[in-house]
């Protein structure tokens, strides 16, 4: 197979919050090579990444994506590599270039799934795909009490776990914050895991964090995520030392292999985060799924968006019995939902489990996705290089 297009398209709400929710806008990617078609996602930016596609090269190791991927062979798992590398190759300086080409690589896996017939786990070499325990994963209430609801909610639904983030905490007193965590706590009961994630909040204030420390403990938190940007090793490393029983989560930021790696290697995590969505695809958090597991580290994927982006990051660590916490967004926008054909909703078991189905398993509603579709140009001293492709009725 050839890779004869590379088309983006930036789906967005009609009015974008400043929130911490990555659910109101996404940029899905289609491939196509000769009759047959991938999907994919990018955790990203979406015009920021429209533009790496098809800006013009500023230098030798500055080159638009689309120059590495089209015209290029599709017809093994290794070829996704290759194209993979080559993408960095001549993209060296563009830096957005990891979170553009992942949503191409997991198109990739999904075209070449549907080549092979087979579902993308099986294509990374594991035999079956174990179910996941899904956490709830959403933000902070703007109140204690709204958050004591929202704890509430999501265990009358039937999740074990959950996760609060971002929000209020952080930004005020450790006894404000302090409440937000015993709210949590109390809503879910004392047998549920309880996660918070500090959204990267205190920079790299290791004794702002550690304030928080007592409280975390109090109500068995079993992590922090991000308290600390994802290059503050030193900052995550000092907090991990004396944080006892509540361990430190990160590595979302991570935008390729190799931060995350050194996060796993220098930064004193228990739980390593990656989105298939932006650290370069499935195959890039493969190599990090593999290296956590030799060094003692519990994977975890990271996802905010569709379900198509979710099938995408359980994908790399499916295979890992042992490795079964998986984030699952519980407060998505409407978009989120309304844009894929398929969705994996928890079972009566309250487990999460990838479709039998090749690929992803997961395709686009074109026809919901039209709705949220939005027109975008971008021309350079009057040459029109992007604009907004026809979604077609084909996937």
């Amino acid at each position: 197979m050839k890779i004869e297009a590379v088309d983006f398209f930036y789906l967005s709400l009609p009015e974008v919050l400043d929130i911490g929710d990555g659910s109101q806008d996404l940029l899905l990617v289609r491939l196509e090579a000769g009759d047959r078609l991938g999907w994919g996602e990018c955790e990203a930016s979406p015009l920021t990444s429209i533009a790496s596609l098809v800006c013009p090269m500023s230098h030798s190791a500055c080159k638009p994506v689309r120059a590495s991927v089209l015209g290029q062979r599709l017809d093994d798992v290794t070829d996704i590599s290759r194209i993979s590398n080559l993408v960095r190759e001549n993209s060296l300086d563009l830096l957005q270039a990891d979170h553009t080409l992942s949503g191409i690589e997991i198109a990739m896996w999904d075209l070449l799934g549907r080549a092979r017939d087979a579902p993308v786990y099986e294509l990374l070499g594991y035999r079956r795909a174990y179910p996941k325990m899904p956490y709830a994963s959403q933000l902070f209430g703007a109140t204690a009490q709204e958050t004591l609801q929202k704890a509430r909610s999501v265990r009358d639904q039937g999740f074990a776990a959950a996760k609060f983030g971002w929000g209020p905490f952080g930004n005020g007193s450790v006894e404000q914050d302090a409440d937000q965590v015993a709210a949590a706590r109390e809503g879910l009961g004392e047998d549920a895991i309880l996660l918070i994630d500090a959204g990267t909040v205190w920079r790299e204030d290791v004794e702002a964090a550690g304030a928080r420390l007592t409280v975390l403990q109090a109500c068995a938190t079993t992590w922090l995520e991000e308290p600390f940007y994802s290059g503050a090793h030193a900052a995550y490393r000092r907090l991990a030392a004396h944080s006892g029983a509540v361990k430190l989560a990160g590595g979302e930021g991570s935008h390729n292999s190799y931060m995350a790696k050194h996060m796993i290697d220098h930064a004193g995590i228990s739980y390593v985060q990656i989105d298939a969505g932006r650290i370069g695809g499935i195959g890039s958090a493969k190599h990090v799924a593999d290296y956590a597991c030799a060094r003692g580290v519990t994977y975890v994927n990271h996802t905010f968006t569709t379900h198509l982006a979710l099938s995408a990051s359980l994908q790399p660590y499916a295979g890992l019995e042992d490795h079964i916490i998986c984030e699952y967004p519980v407060e998505p926008a409407s978009l989120a939902v309304d844009v894929t054909r398929e969705h994996l909703w928890p079972g009566q078991d309250g487990l999460i489990r990838l479709p039998e189905a090749t690929g992803p398993g997961v395709t686009p509603d074109l026809e919901q996705a039209t709705r949220y579709l939005l027109d975008v140009e971008i021309r350079v001293r009057g040459e029109l290089l992007y604009s907004t492709p026809d979604l077609g009725d084909r996937v």
